[in-house]
């Protein structure tokens, strides 16, 4: 009976041993969207998937509102001790995780070769918003590119070549004029051309900036060029769209309506994120083009969008499992799919060349024109205390394009208040 006994307890031992080996690690995951929709529908797909190649890891998705939304909660999370393991936050928000001590470099999980060549595998215009200090921070997941979008039949209408859209200011000034149509009344039916300047003007006015010949930051985060002549250039070329011009809307316009005027044939002509294009492929109810953003002293746009981070106060265990779903979600065939089903940019050069990546530019030579002007892109605005940094500015160009202030002074401004914020990282 006493054999028996032990025997059992051995026996019970041992499973519960095994039963330790075998549990899961889990990890969180936050995801700068609202709950429900087509995107969350994607992303559970490829959690499901990942859980059933690595039944010891449980991934939990947390879907936490917008960017904005995501780093507070994030930033909450930590204070309270209880981050997530891993998040997609913005590119730009690199110097606010290291800053705060909330991430671990990828280069210190980079264990295998596979791992460590996943940092060398993502285009060079993505990484100069993921590395500083010769470390990895970000690993580039859903990210963008601004873009131009036209009707081509309101072209057409226009006396304009359908199949050719502004390649300089000058084009995009002379272009919206024919493409601005009044009624009987004088009021306009037809706008030429849509910039948005809500939510985070300073995103689409550094392309402006950026054609201008300027730079808004250093690559360190810790210096601003707000006050630069070609800044404020490219700032009274934003107001001149409108009160010079006349192929703008005056004021402030909406970020999130600007899609839906461009869809009811309010605009002719819009500027913003690759990461609409399957959006307007699916809502637009006539022919419409794609092309990089128009010269002046040269082209390109900023990158924009989001990168996946790993928290440092997880445990190894879930900081490694993190490093495998991140390896998961950007293999050259999962980025393909994720930038067809999108509409964001595939991140790296070898998932450009999947079967069903080619296969989609053929059909859709559109999608490919983001990836084209990643060669003249540059890295979004980001520094140090980036969130009142960039604040300043918006303020800034608010100020400018409602006419409050003229635009050298409110990019003087601008620019103080970033030496105040930026004094203690020098």
């Amino acid at each position: 009976m006493l054999k028996q006994l032990l025997r059992t307890a051995t026996i019970g031992a041992s499973f519960l041993a095994m039963q330790s080996c075998w549990a899961a690690t889990d990890i969180t995951f936050y995801y700068p969207i609202a709950v429900g929709g087509p995107i969350t529908k994607i992303l559970d797909g490829y959690v499901a998937e990942f859980e059933k190649a690595n039944p010891d890891i449980v991934v939990k998705p947390v879907y936490t509102g917008s960017y904005q939304d995501t780093t507070a909660k994030a930033l909450t999370a930590a204070k309270a001790g209880t981050p997530p393991t891993i998040a997609v936050l913005l590119s730009t928000d690199m110097f606010t995780m290291i800053d705060n001590d909330l991430v671990v470099p990828f280069d210190d999980l980079a264990k295998t070769a596979e791992q460590k060549a996943l940092l060398q595998a993502f285009y060079p215009a993505f990484m100069a918003n993921s590395m500083t200090g010769g470390k990895t921070w970000g690993i580039p997941f859903q990210r963008s590119t601004v873009v131009q979008y036209w009707n081509k039949d309101a072209f057409k209408a226009a006396g304009l070549d359908p199949d050719k859209a502004p390649a300089s200011w000058d084009e995009l000034v002379s272009m919206g004029q024919k493409l601005t149509l009044k009624d009987a009344s004088g009021k306009v039916t037809q706008w030429g051309v849509q910039i948005p300047s809500s939510g985070f003007p300073y995103w689409l006015f550094q392309s402006l900036a950026t054609e201008a010949g300027a730079t808004l930051a250093s690559p360190d985060g810790k210096k601003t060029f707000f006050d630069d002549p070609k800044v404020v250039e490219a700032a009274q070329f934003f107001r001149d769209l409108s009160v010079k011009d006349k192929v703008m809307p005056e004021g402030i316009t909406q970020w999130g309506t600007t899609p839906e005027d461009f869809f009811q044939k309010k605009i002719a002509m819009m500027w913003t994120t690759t990461g609409n294009l399957t959006n307007v492929k699916a809502h637009a109810g006539f022919n419409f083009g794609v092309a990089p953003l128009p010269a002046k002293m040269r082209g390109g746009s900023p990158t924009g969008g989001g990168n996946l981070y790993i928290f440092k106060k997880a445990t190894p265990e879930q900081q490694e499992a993190a490093f495998k779903f991140v390896q998961f979600l950007t293999t050259p065939e999962r980025a393909a799919d994720w930038g067809i089903a999108t509409g964001y940019v595939a991140t790296r050069p070898d998932a450009w060349e999947t079967p069903k990546m080619k296969a989609y530019v053929a059909s859709f030579p559109a999608a490919a024109v983001a990836r084209d002007q990643l060669k003249d892109s540059v890295a979004e605005l980001s520094t140090h205390d980036n969130e009142r940094v960039t604040q300043g500015l918006n303020d800034a160009l608010q100020a400018v394009l409602t006419g409050a202030k003229p635009a050298d002074v409110a990019l003087k401004q601008a620019q103080a208040n970033a030496v105040r914020l930026l004094k203690s990282y020098q």
